[in-house]
């Protein structure tokens, strides 16, 4: 998988201090620009989309995902990372 471009990271889970900090803290350890986060949180539910730069980034796409894998469980979340050709490919009508 290419590097360049965008991903979409996509967090869901039970709502827990520091969720976004971890997440972008990884993000930012990997030179993954953030560029634009939506959140909410349903009751105790999180859920969070990511739209990620991974133009300066020193992983790829799989790397990341593997990053945010030991992250999701760690933190009993489930973090899918996935390149945004794919996703746009995924989610055509």
């Amino acid at each position: 998988m290419q590097k360049n471009g965008k991903a979409v990271i996509t967090v869901i889970g039970k709502d827990m201090v520091g969720i976004l900090a971890k997440v972008t803290e990884i993000c930012a350890q990997n030179g993954v620009n953030v560029l634009e986060v939506t959140q909410s949180i349903l009751q105790d539910l999180f859920a969070m989309v990511m739209l990620v730069d991974m133009a300066g980034a020193s992983v790829e796409v799989g790397g990341l995902s593997e990053k945010m894998d030991c992250l999701g469980e760690e933190l009993g979340l489930k973090i899918h990372v996935m390149h945004e050709d794919i996703f746009n490919s995924m989610h055509k009508i």
